[in-house]
Protein backbone atom coordinates (compact mmCIF):
# COMPACT_ATOMS: atom_id res chain seq x y z
CA UNK A 1 0.00 0.00 0.00
CA UNK A 2 1.17 3.52 -0.78
CA UNK A 3 1.67 5.60 2.37
CA UNK A 4 0.01 9.01 2.05
CA UNK A 5 0.61 10.36 5.55
CA UNK A 6 2.07 9.30 8.88
CA UNK A 7 1.26 11.04 12.14
CA UNK A 8 2.04 10.32 15.77
CA UNK A 9 -0.67 7.68 16.18
CA UNK A 10 -1.81 6.67 12.68
CA UNK A 11 -0.75 5.96 9.10
CA UNK A 12 -2.95 6.76 6.10
CA UNK A 13 -2.69 4.56 3.01
CA UNK A 14 -4.00 4.99 -0.53
CA UNK A 15 -6.63 2.61 -1.95
CA UNK A 16 -7.85 1.92 -5.48
CA UNK A 17 -10.77 4.26 -4.78
CA UNK A 18 -9.53 7.88 -4.78
CA UNK A 19 -12.31 8.83 -2.33
CA UNK A 20 -11.32 6.23 0.29
CA UNK A 21 -8.20 5.64 2.38
CA UNK A 22 -7.08 3.11 4.96
CA UNK A 23 -6.40 4.45 8.45
CA UNK A 24 -3.96 2.23 10.37
CA UNK A 25 -3.56 2.76 14.11
CA UNK A 26 -0.01 2.59 15.48
CA UNK A 27 1.23 1.27 18.82
CA UNK A 28 3.05 4.54 19.45
CA UNK A 29 2.41 6.60 22.57
CA UNK A 30 3.33 10.28 22.64
CA UNK A 31 2.77 13.08 25.13
CA UNK A 32 3.79 16.68 25.69
CA UNK A 33 3.91 17.44 21.95
CA UNK A 34 6.06 14.41 21.22
CA UNK A 35 8.64 15.00 23.96
CA UNK A 36 7.69 11.72 25.64
CA UNK A 37 7.51 8.64 23.38
CA UNK A 38 7.05 4.92 23.87
CA UNK A 39 5.68 1.87 22.10
CA UNK A 40 2.91 -0.24 23.65
CA UNK A 41 2.17 -3.42 21.72
CA UNK A 42 -1.55 -3.81 21.06
CA UNK A 43 -2.46 -0.20 21.84
CA UNK A 44 -3.19 0.57 18.19
CA UNK A 45 -5.62 -2.32 17.94
CA UNK A 46 -7.49 -1.19 21.06
CA UNK A 47 -7.83 2.39 19.78
CA UNK A 48 -8.95 1.20 16.34
CA UNK A 49 -11.73 -0.92 17.82
CA UNK A 50 -12.79 1.82 20.25
CA UNK A 51 -13.00 4.38 17.43
CA UNK A 52 -14.98 1.95 15.28
CA UNK A 53 -17.62 1.45 17.99
CA UNK A 54 -17.92 5.16 18.84
CA UNK A 55 -18.03 6.41 15.25
CA UNK A 56 -20.74 3.90 14.35
CA UNK A 57 -22.75 5.06 17.37
CA UNK A 58 -22.32 8.70 16.34
CA UNK A 59 -23.46 7.92 12.79
CA UNK A 60 -26.68 6.49 14.23
CA UNK A 61 -27.16 9.81 16.05
CA UNK A 62 -26.99 11.69 12.77
CA UNK A 63 -23.44 12.98 13.20
CA UNK A 64 -21.59 12.44 9.89
CA UNK A 65 -18.13 10.84 10.15
CA UNK A 66 -15.50 9.57 7.75
CA UNK A 67 -15.97 5.98 9.01
CA UNK A 68 -16.90 3.34 6.42
CA UNK A 69 -15.98 -0.03 7.91
CA UNK A 70 -13.48 -1.92 10.05
CA UNK A 71 -10.98 -3.85 7.93
CA UNK A 72 -8.90 -5.44 10.68
CA UNK A 73 -8.17 -4.93 14.39
CA UNK A 74 -5.80 -2.08 13.44
CA UNK A 75 -7.28 -0.73 10.19
CA UNK A 76 -10.37 1.27 9.26
CA UNK A 77 -11.60 2.11 5.79
CA UNK A 78 -12.58 5.78 5.84
CA UNK A 79 -13.64 8.53 3.46
CA UNK A 80 -10.78 10.64 2.18
CA UNK A 81 -11.11 14.14 3.56
CA UNK A 82 -9.14 17.35 3.66
CA UNK A 83 -8.45 17.82 7.35
CA UNK A 84 -9.31 21.22 8.79
CA UNK A 85 -6.19 22.20 10.82
CA UNK A 86 -8.18 22.99 13.96
CA UNK A 87 -8.41 20.75 17.01
CA UNK A 88 -11.81 21.15 18.64
CA UNK A 89 -11.57 20.57 22.39
CA UNK A 90 -14.69 20.26 24.54
CA UNK A 91 -14.36 20.41 28.33
CA UNK A 92 -16.90 19.37 30.98
CA UNK A 93 -14.62 19.17 34.03
CA UNK A 94 -11.47 21.12 34.87
CA UNK A 95 -8.31 19.17 34.02
CA UNK A 96 -5.00 19.49 32.21
CA UNK A 97 -4.12 22.79 30.56
CA UNK A 98 -7.39 24.45 31.62
CA UNK A 99 -6.46 24.02 35.28
CA UNK A 100 -2.98 25.42 34.61
CA UNK A 101 -4.17 28.38 32.54
CA UNK A 102 -7.02 29.53 34.78
CA UNK A 103 -5.85 28.32 38.19
CA UNK A 104 -9.00 26.28 38.71
CA UNK A 105 -8.88 23.07 40.79
CA UNK A 106 -8.72 19.86 38.78
CA UNK A 107 -11.94 17.89 39.06
CA UNK A 108 -14.24 20.91 39.40
CA UNK A 109 -17.33 20.51 37.22
CA UNK A 110 -17.80 23.39 34.83
CA UNK A 111 -21.18 25.20 34.88
CA UNK A 112 -21.46 24.54 31.13
CA UNK A 113 -19.27 22.82 28.52
CA UNK A 114 -16.43 24.91 27.10
CA UNK A 115 -15.46 24.61 23.43
CA UNK A 116 -11.92 25.63 22.52
CA UNK A 117 -10.05 25.79 19.20
CA UNK A 118 -6.37 24.90 18.84
CA UNK A 119 -4.27 25.49 15.73
CA UNK A 120 -3.06 22.07 14.55
CA UNK A 121 0.61 22.91 14.06
CA UNK A 122 3.38 20.85 15.68
CA UNK A 123 6.02 23.55 15.16
CA UNK A 124 3.94 25.97 17.24
CA UNK A 125 2.89 23.33 19.81
CA UNK A 126 -0.79 23.51 18.75
CA UNK A 127 -1.60 26.93 20.28
CA UNK A 128 -5.01 27.94 21.61
CA UNK A 129 -6.69 30.29 19.11
CA UNK A 130 -9.88 32.33 18.85
CA UNK A 131 -12.27 32.78 15.92
CA UNK A 132 -10.40 35.78 14.52
CA UNK A 133 -7.08 33.89 14.58
CA UNK A 134 -8.67 31.01 12.65
CA UNK A 135 -9.91 33.40 9.97
CA UNK A 136 -6.64 35.33 9.71
CA UNK A 137 -4.71 32.05 9.31
CA UNK A 138 -7.15 30.85 6.66
CA UNK A 139 -7.97 27.66 8.56
CA UNK A 140 -11.65 27.99 7.61
CA UNK A 141 -13.48 29.88 4.91
CA UNK A 142 -15.81 31.90 7.12
CA UNK A 143 -17.35 32.27 10.59
CA UNK A 144 -20.20 29.95 9.62
CA UNK A 145 -17.73 27.07 9.35
CA UNK A 146 -16.31 27.88 12.79
CA UNK A 147 -19.83 27.89 14.23
CA UNK A 148 -20.48 24.54 12.58
CA UNK A 149 -17.35 23.10 14.22
CA UNK A 150 -18.47 24.52 17.57
CA UNK A 151 -21.99 23.12 17.27
CA UNK A 152 -20.73 19.71 16.14
CA UNK A 153 -18.42 19.69 19.17
CA UNK A 154 -21.35 20.37 21.49
CA UNK A 155 -23.50 17.74 19.80
CA UNK A 156 -20.77 15.10 20.04
CA UNK A 157 -20.28 16.06 23.68
CA UNK A 158 -23.97 15.68 24.57
CA UNK A 159 -24.02 12.21 23.06
CA UNK A 160 -20.70 11.03 24.51
CA UNK A 161 -21.52 12.17 28.06
CA UNK A 162 -24.46 9.74 28.18
CA UNK A 163 -22.70 7.12 26.05
CA UNK A 164 -19.81 6.84 28.52
CA UNK A 165 -22.02 7.34 31.58
CA UNK A 166 -23.88 4.13 30.70
CA UNK A 167 -20.62 2.16 30.98
CA UNK A 168 -19.49 3.78 34.22
CA UNK A 169 -17.17 6.43 32.84
CA UNK A 170 -17.15 10.21 33.29
CA UNK A 171 -16.24 12.21 30.18
CA UNK A 172 -13.94 14.96 31.44
CA UNK A 173 -12.88 16.44 28.09
CA UNK A 174 -11.94 15.39 24.58
CA UNK A 175 -10.31 16.50 21.32
CA UNK A 176 -11.83 15.91 17.90
CA UNK A 177 -10.89 16.83 14.35
CA UNK A 178 -12.95 17.46 11.23
CA UNK A 179 -12.39 17.30 7.51
CA UNK A 180 -14.13 18.20 4.28
CA UNK A 181 -15.27 15.43 1.93
CA UNK A 182 -15.31 15.67 -1.87
CA UNK A 183 -18.52 17.74 -1.76
CA UNK A 184 -16.98 20.16 0.73
CA UNK A 185 -19.18 18.86 3.56
CA UNK A 186 -17.67 19.06 7.04
CA UNK A 187 -17.60 15.64 8.75
CA UNK A 188 -16.00 14.18 11.86
CA UNK A 189 -12.64 12.52 11.15
CA UNK A 190 -9.53 11.20 12.94
CA UNK A 191 -10.41 9.21 16.10
CA UNK A 192 -12.16 9.18 19.45
CA UNK A 193 -10.16 7.07 21.91
CA UNK A 194 -8.65 7.26 25.39
CA UNK A 195 -5.73 8.97 23.63
CA UNK A 196 -8.01 11.89 22.75
CA UNK A 197 -10.44 11.81 25.71
CA UNK A 198 -10.06 12.11 29.45
CA UNK A 199 -12.17 9.36 31.01
CA UNK A 200 -12.51 8.77 34.75
CA UNK A 201 -14.13 5.77 36.37
CA UNK A 202 -17.38 6.94 37.99
CA UNK A 203 -16.96 4.85 41.15
CA UNK A 204 -13.24 5.09 41.84
CA UNK A 205 -12.20 8.25 39.97
CA UNK A 206 -9.38 6.25 38.37
CA UNK A 207 -8.02 7.72 35.15
CA UNK A 208 -8.73 5.49 32.13
CA UNK A 209 -6.91 7.50 29.48
CA UNK A 210 -3.53 8.72 28.23
CA UNK A 211 -2.87 10.61 31.47
CA UNK A 212 -1.75 7.22 32.78
CA UNK A 213 1.13 7.41 30.30
CA UNK A 214 1.71 11.16 30.61
CA UNK A 215 2.24 11.01 34.37
CA UNK A 216 3.30 7.36 34.89
CA UNK A 217 0.13 6.54 36.82
CA UNK A 218 -0.49 2.96 35.71
CA UNK A 219 -0.80 0.42 32.93
CA UNK A 220 -2.29 2.13 29.90
CA UNK A 221 -3.00 -1.07 27.96
CA UNK A 222 -5.06 -2.51 30.81
CA UNK A 223 -7.10 0.71 31.05
CA UNK A 224 -7.75 0.88 27.30
CA UNK A 225 -8.75 -2.79 27.26
CA UNK A 226 -11.20 -2.10 30.09
CA UNK A 227 -12.73 0.78 28.12
CA UNK A 228 -13.10 -1.45 25.07
CA UNK A 229 -14.62 -4.29 27.11
CA UNK A 230 -17.21 -1.94 28.60
CA UNK A 231 -18.07 -0.52 25.18
CA UNK A 232 -18.61 -4.02 23.78
CA UNK A 233 -20.75 -5.04 26.75
CA UNK A 234 -22.81 -1.85 26.39
CA UNK A 235 -23.66 -2.43 22.74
Amino acid sequence: MELLYEGKAKKIFKTENPEEVICQFKDSLTAFNGEKKEEEEGKGSLNCQITSIIFQALEKEGIPTHFLKELSPTQLLVKRVEIIPIEVVVRNIVAGSLARRLGLPEGEKLPFPIVEFYYKNDDLNDPLINDDHALILGLVENREELEQLREYGKKVNRFLIHFFDKIGLTLVDFKIEFGKDKEGKIILADEITPDSCRLWDKKTGKKMDKDLFRFNLGNIKEAYQEVLNRLKEGQ
